[in-house]
């Protein structure tokens, strides 16, 4: 592996970390600024408020388990 490699291995590895980090920053951004925001728990879909108000939507299937570094294709 060349240096060059390596250094975008180091970098990849980050990724999901600033994604997370991204993602939470984003949903609190949004309910500051009197957004209301959808999220996914225990397979059902919750409209969140800026008050703490969570409203059932609807349910949805269970997530499909990906494991790290696995490809998917669809078709």
């Amino acid at each position: 592996m060349t240096e060059r490699d390596a250094k975008i291995d180091y970098l990849e590895q980050a990724i999901p970390e600033l994604a997370s980090a991204a993602v939470t920053q984003a949903y609190y951004a949004s309910l500051a600024a009197g957004n209301d925001v959808m999220v996914v728990e225990n397979g059902a879909i919750y409209e969140v408020s800026p008050d703490g108000r969570r409203t059932y939507v609807k349910a949805v299937e269970p997530s499909v388990p990906v494991e790290p570094g696995a490809r998917r294709s669809f078709r």
